[in-house]
């Protein structure tokens, strides 16, 4: 999954793909260089990010998804946001990739009806305020609870099992610890779960915290991060860098 975001304020590329020609552009380098889903982000969800109104999200966010929807990859939209989803469904997108779970009002029966894929991630708090001394018991079992949770409230509201992936969360309300320890035990919470799972931890804190590097210079412990979340059992990785990492992983894969 190749990241596409269309903000100012994205805390790795903020600004860069704002614009819908470097936007189309960015999407179609992402596709040549390998990657399977374009996932659309036109607020940001960094930690301490400030609200984006309906109006500036889907002003954002619907150019860029019409202009891709013939591109022959699936596109995805990173929204919590209803009526950014509904409209994302209609325009034809393949997923909904959900930061709050599809717990808005609304959420749910804003895709319910769609075919397109849905993708539950775990958050603590929410993004101005998740960062602010997360706090776990057994932060594994807590997340996978979560996530089973609203596993059940999506099928019991009548969406297909088969529809669903989830995210841990990487960054979302978790310390260094915290995601270290989701990263570790990804094959078993797939497993616990019984959908595939999706993982973002391209230019995280998390990496900068093993390698000490900021933000521009972490491609290789991304790319780390994408082989050892691929080797615990992740489907998808969500990433900045497509190139780099789907050669990394034909590598890897080859050596299987």
């Amino acid at each position: 999954m190749g990241i596409l975001n269309v903000t100012p304020d994205s805390f790795s590329d903020g600004g860069q793909f704002a614009a819908l020609d470097f936007a189309l552009s960015h999407a179609e380098q992402m596709i040549r260089d390998g990657a399977d889903i374009i996932d659309i982000g036109g607020e940001s969800t960094r930690p301490g990010a400030p609200a984006v109104s309906l109006d500036e999200e889907l002003r954002r966010v619907l150019p860029v998804l019409f202009a891709l929807r013939d591109c022959g990859k699936a596109i995805s939209v990173d929204t919590y946001k209803p009526a950014v989803m509904r409209e994302a469904v209609l325009a034809g997108a393949d997923m909904i990739n959900d930061v709050n779970a599809f717990r808005a009002p609304g959420a749910i029966e804003a895709v319910r009806d769609s075919d397109c894929a849905l993708c539950i991630m775990h958050m603590l708090d929410k993004p101005a305020t998740m960062q602010d001394k997360p706090v776990y018991v057994d932060v594994v079992r807590e997340v996978t609870d979560f996530l089973h949770e609203r596993i059940v409230a999506l099928t019991s509201a009548g969406i297909d099992r088969s529809r669903l992936w989830v995210d841990p969360g990487f960054g979302f309300g978790k310390t260094v610890e915290h995601n270290y320890a989701l990263l570790r035990d990804i094959r078993r919470i797939a497993s616990d779960l019984g959908v595939p799972l999706l993982a973002g931890l391209s230019r995280k804190s998390m990496i900068g915290a093993v390698t000490g590097k900021p933000v521009e210079q972490r491609l290789a412990g991304s790319i780390g991060g994408a082989l050892a979340a691929v080797a615990h059992g992740a489907t998808i990785v969500r990433v900045h860098d497509v190139a780099e990492t789907v050669d990394a992983l034909a590598v890897w894969q080859a050596a299987q």
